[in-house]
């Protein structure tokens, strides 16, 4: 057989893989052009940090506290504070409530009056948190002394059980506003029962 007679039997040699060659192109073409679209839009590439919430967190003592309230009018320059070696290596910061908190005892003739403080380990904003949901706090404080029995008014025990209530009402409306509470403990100023 003649070469003649060989091509007009078969296709032309070398125009399959010609075909093959330039489909696999193509395709990569695709692929990267797909690729770079995916890329663009953020589908794929840069992994995203995995970012903490930005949460209030704890102080140490002597630290700076990038959220610490404004000194107030007629403060001016406070000294710096001075810690003790001993007990919690974080720093409490105290809000005192302006107003005192009166309220009558459940099933009681009796009324409570108090004055009230609240601590914090955290940073300032707590605090802040504390002085902008004054309102909220005031109420919750205020829902929880009614349902407070005469009988607790008079015991340590009774009292400790009421703080731990107060703490847990004002973190309530802490979370409910701003996602997070951060008070550690309510401190009475002043108790009254008559």
């Amino acid at each position: 057989m003649s070469k003649s007679s060989e091509k007009k039997d078969g296709a032309r040699p070398g125009r399959g893989k010609l075909k093959l060659l330039v489909g696999a192109l193509v395709l990569l073409g695709v692929g990267a052009g797909g690729a770079m679209g995916a890329v663009q839009a953020g589908l794929i590439g840069h992994a995203k940090e995995a970012s903490e919430p930005d949460l209030p967190r704890l102080v140490m003592k002597g630290a700076e506290d990038p959220f610490a309230p404004a000194a107030g009018k007629g403060e001016g320059e406070q000294a710096r504070a001075v810690y003790g070696e001993g007990g919690s290596k974080f720093r409490t910061a105290y809000y005192s409530f302006e107003e005192s908190f009166t309220s009558n005892l459940k099933n009681s003739p009796a009324m409570i009056q108090l004055n009230l403080a609240a601590s914090t380990r955290r940073d300032g904003r707590v605090l802040q948190w504390l002085k902008l949901h004054e309102i909220a706090v005031r109420s919750a404080i205020l829902v929880e002394l009614a349902a407070t029995p005469e009988e607790d008014v008079y015991t340590v025990a009774g009292k400790q059980r009421l703080q731990q209530r107060l703490t847990a009402a004002i973190n309530t409306v802490l979370v409910a506003n701003e996602g997070f509470g951060g008070v550690d403990a309510v401190h009475f100023e002043a108790f009254v029962v008559q």
